[in-house]
């Protein structure tokens, strides 16, 4: 428990930590050039406590959504080479879903595609009978903001599409390398972080990419710190991101391109008023402006 809440980010972390709310973080603080590391507590507690260190990797979870498929996406878009209303089956023919003449790249960037992500049995399903079935899921007229990993998996396919590469590899060349991320994929290094009690250690806790492995537009890269950070700093370099700070969802709640859009409490207003923010379901999570 906690007794009072430190307004400094190292020491709240600290006492998270020394509380049990998690077993440990590696966090920075990024503002140009200046930058504060910071790595408190564990990898992990059982079967014995092993110390958190700096170089470890992490399993990004959803996160995945913006430092690999949505960054490309966004780069494509800005340089024109994807029209942001074209609609998925233009560059994804593959994609036969009833209704697919609603569905537009926008939509799925900003969780408002209307696509019914159920599928019966999913769990159980193989590759070939997952993409399948996601190439024939339902798009509703309702285009009211749902998040759904559903977007971005179609996001994936339609990259490999244009590519004729997969996602590994065309976000390795498109995204990891120009942004100098040297220890960021989809295979788990060895010095990864433990995720969950009945998880072995460096497989993906994401049920879909454990089958889409490379193939996955919507989770399942593994990342450090320090690719993050470098992460961070190309959005810092390139103008062209200031654009990103506005809503693109035109429904019921603002969305940037794959990117959530916050306002937060107790800080300065930004120039547009917003921050870039993504979560991912194993605890990682980006903020920027």
């Amino acid at each position: 428990m906690i007794d009072a809440m430190p307004d400094n980010p190292f020491e709240l972390v600290a006492a998270y930590v020394a509380s049990g709310i998690f077993p440990g973080a590696s966090f920075a603080l990024v503002n140009g050039s200046a930058i504060q590391k910071y790595v408190k507590g564990y990898n992990r507690l059982k079967p014995e406590p092993v110390l958190l260190e700096a170089d470890m990797a992490y399993d990004l979870a959803s996160v995945s959504k913006v430092v690999g498929t949505g960054t490309l996406m966004i780069n494509l878009i800005l340089s024109g080479e994807i029209g942001l209303d074209d609609l998925l089956m233009m560059h994804y023919p593959e994609f036969q879903g009833p209704g697919r003449e609603l569905l537009t790249i926008r939509q799925l960037l900003t969780h408002t595609s209307g696509i019914d992500p159920f599928i019966k049995n999913r769990n159980r399903l193989a590759y070939t009978e997952l993409r399948e079935a996601l190439n024939h899921v339902t798009v509703t007229a309702d285009k009211s903001f749902h998040y759904s990993d559903v977007n971005f998996i179609l996001l994936g396919f339609m990259l490999e599409a244009i590519y004729h590469q997969d996602l590994a590899d065309i976000l390795q060349v498109q995204v990891f390398t120009p942004f100098n991320m040297q220890h960021t994929g989809f295979v788990a290094p060895d010095s990864t972080v433990a995720t969950a009690w009945d998880l072995p250690k460096g497989v993906v806790h994401d049920p879909k990419a454990q089958v889409f492995g490379r193939h996955t537009g919507s989770a399942g890269l593994f990342s450090d710190l320090d690719d993050l950070i470098a992460f961070a700093q190309a959005y810092f370099a390139n103008p062209a991101y200031l654009t990103l700070l506005q809503d693109y969802a035109q429904a019921d709640k603002p969305r940037s391109l794959a990117w959530d859009l916050v306002g937060l409490k107790g800080t300065r207003q930004t120039r547009m008023g917003q921050w870039l923010l993504h979560t991912g379901y194993t605890g990682t999570f980006i903020l920027l402006n």
